[in-house]
């Protein structure tokens, strides 16, 4: 499919759009001003929370689509635009099983704050950059507000150390490997991929003209709904197996290099 016909763009942001330091490049928001002028919409989707999202796209806040919390939340001019957080009820039966997980450090991530009951100095130090509202707490009944998602931390390797004590739960839930330390739970239709295909429904674009990049696991859905799904150089095997096109690393401005071929294919079609 050309690049041309692109009208959507959907980039992660950890490992993706983000370098190794978490910073996004000038030259991504120089390409972002030539986005908007070719009326392309562009989606920012991760498993941080929405405030720390905005954090990193504070300049251009106001013209994009934001789904945080790994497609739990999304908000289009602070005004939300799909909300799934978990039940009561199953937010109890999730907690009653990680509880007893050795080493498991649970994040609940809500829409304003996250809590965390742990002082595990890795983690916290983690918070500063991921959650950087949070409070320590010692009971989630301390926790009034909605929980999108609960984000598990380990020290060494979530994917050896928590996933398995958690994989039952994926009949019910969307349990997602979202990072090397990070394992994430939440609602079933919680996810990239469906945000993605209520943003294509809602202005009518289809995965022919949608493009996506991601690294991780909890992108996986995501990518398959993009016609022009992108894996970093840098990506886990399954999201490289599952991505039809490859791009370069993070740090080698994979996101930009193609986003500067989009561009260029746009302005081809005004020449």
């Amino acid at each position: 499919m050309e690049l041309s016909k692109v009208k959507l763009i959907v980039t992660d942001m950890d490992g993706t759009l983000l370098n190794s330091q978490h910073n996004i490049s000038p030259l991504f928001f120089n390409l972002f001003k030539k986005l908007m002028h070719h009326n392309i919409i562009f989606v920012a989707a991760s498993g941080r929370p929405y405030y720390g999202m905005i954090e990193k796209l504070e300049a251009i806040k106001d013209d994009i689509i934001v789904v945080a919390e790994n497609g739990g939340l999304a908000l289009k001019n602070d005004t939300v635009f799909i909300s799934n957080p978990i039940t009561p009820k199953h937010l109890q039966h999730i907690i009653t099983i990680v509880e007893n997980i050795d080493n498991a450090h649970p994040v609940f991530c809500t829409r304003h704050k996250a809590y965390v009951m742990s002082n595990s100095k890795p983690l916290l130090n983690l918070l500063s950059e991921f959650y950087n509202n949070y409070e320590v707490i010692e009971d989630p009944k301390a926790i009034t507000e909605e929980v999108y998602k609960i984000a598990l931390y380990h020290e060494d390797s979530s994917e050896k150390f928590i996933y398995p004590h958690i994989k039952q739960l994926e009949t019910k839930f969307k349990v997602k490997l979202s990072a090397t330390h990070w394992v994430d739970i939440s609602e079933i239709e919680a996810n990239k991929g469906e945000a993605i295909k209520h943003i294509q429904k809602t202005y009518d674009i289809t995965p022919a003209e949608t493009m996506a990049f991601g690294d991780y696991n909890n992108d996986l859905e995501m990518l398959e709904n993009a016609y022009h799904s992108y894996a970093m150089a840098n990506a886990h095997p399954l999201v490289k197996a599952t991505a039809r096109f490859e791009t370069e690393s993070n740090n080698d401005y994979g996101v930009e290099k193609i986003l500067e071929k989009v561009v260029l294919e746009k302005e081809k079609l005004l020449s």
